[in-house]
């Protein structure tokens, strides 16, 4: 993966054309074509490669993805991100990245899959219930009915 700013940089160096235009103001246009280059040569999307820096996720540009593809649109960003995990493997298997030898399993992005495993682990902890009298368990873990 790489990061927008990063792509950014990387493009500006290569074409030695430098702007001093926000980032946000012209990259999504770039990718944009990137998209509908990749889909007319029916390769997997290789915007899904390109993250956000802070929490490594793709931008909401990524819903040109699924237009050009003849997608429905996506608003929920887990499923989002699930897409794009998806179309990461594929680019990686498409363009000979070195795989585990079960050929991998998409990943969401270290940062997302970390907040979602702990917003998992608060609901199991605030869900646990007494088993004799099935009311919440506070933090304790003790039952204050029942001691």
């Amino acid at each position: 993966m790489i990061t927008y700013k990063e792509l950014a940089e990387k493009i500006q160096d290569r074409t030695g054309f430098r702007t001093k235009v926000r980032l946000h103001h012209w990259i999504g246009a770039t990718l944009g074509r990137v998209v509908h280059e990749a889909h007319r040569r029916g390769d997997p999307p290789l915007t899904a490669l390109v993250v956000h820096s802070d929490d490594g996720m793709v931008g909401t540009g990524y819903r040109e993805v699924l237009e050009v593809a003849g997608e429905p649109p996506v608003e929920d960003v887990l499923e989002r991100e699930q897409h794009a995990a998806d179309a990461r493997l594929a680019c990686y298997r498409r363009f000979g990245a070195t795989l585990p030898p079960d050929g991998g399993v998409p990943a969401l992005a270290p940062r997302y899959q970390a907040a979602i495993e702990r917003r998992r682990e608060r609901i199991e902890k605030s869900l646990r219930v007494c088993d004799r009298c099935f009311v919440q368990l506070p933090a304790t873990g003790v039952c204050d009915s029942c001691g």
